[in-house]
């Protein structure tokens, strides 16, 4: 079962993630959140072109980091399970 405090964190990390949807559909991409874990890691998933582009690691850096994190500063990490991404 999910905690009150579980689904507050994940709508609010996919509200932070709205402000950036428009800029990945523009070139065929969008991110899916996929889970906040307990530890207050975000996990996401890279869907359409966002999913093959090299430019991920930099969007995930620039884009999707300071999204989160400026808004939901609790907030350890992101991951993606998918896709290029920063080691």
């Amino acid at each position: 079962m999910i905690s009150a405090l579980h689904s507050e964190f994940f709508d609010r990390v996919d509200k932070a993630l709205e402000e950036i949807r428009p800029h990945l559909a523009v070139d065929g991409g969008n991110i899916e959140l996929v889970e906040v874990t307990d530890d207050l890691i975000v996990r996401i998933k890279w869907v359409g072109n966002c999913e093959h582009c090299a430019m991920s690691a930099m969007t995930m850096k620039a884009g999707v980091e300071q999204a989160i994190k400026s808004k939901i500063p609790e907030i350890k990490g992101i991951e993606a399970l998918n896709g290029y991404h920063a080691v």
